[in-house]
């Protein structure tokens, strides 16, 4: 049997910086995306996360994207 794999929508995370505790713990919030498209580009997502992340009033610690994917016998 041959293995497809068939590409899912994916998510987009943009982790933010909120400050400290009153024990001096970074305090973080994740703003996500769901069911982005397989097929947009990094480039092109980076480049949208990057002018979400200009538009909010902490600092951004990461951005990550989480790919799914179906494993399928064919």
């Amino acid at each position: 049997m041959a293995l497809e794999i068939r590409p899912m929508d994916a998510r987009l995370q943009i982790q933010l910086d909120m400050g400290q505790d009153q024990n001096g713990r970074r305090i973080t919030r994740t703003r996500s995306l769901n069911r982005i498209k397989p097929d947009v580009s990094d480039e092109d997502l980076y480049n949208i996360a990057a002018a979400l992340a200009s538009l909010q009033s902490h600092p951004v610690i990461a951005i990550r994207k989480t790919a799914q994917f179906d494993y399928v016998n064919v």
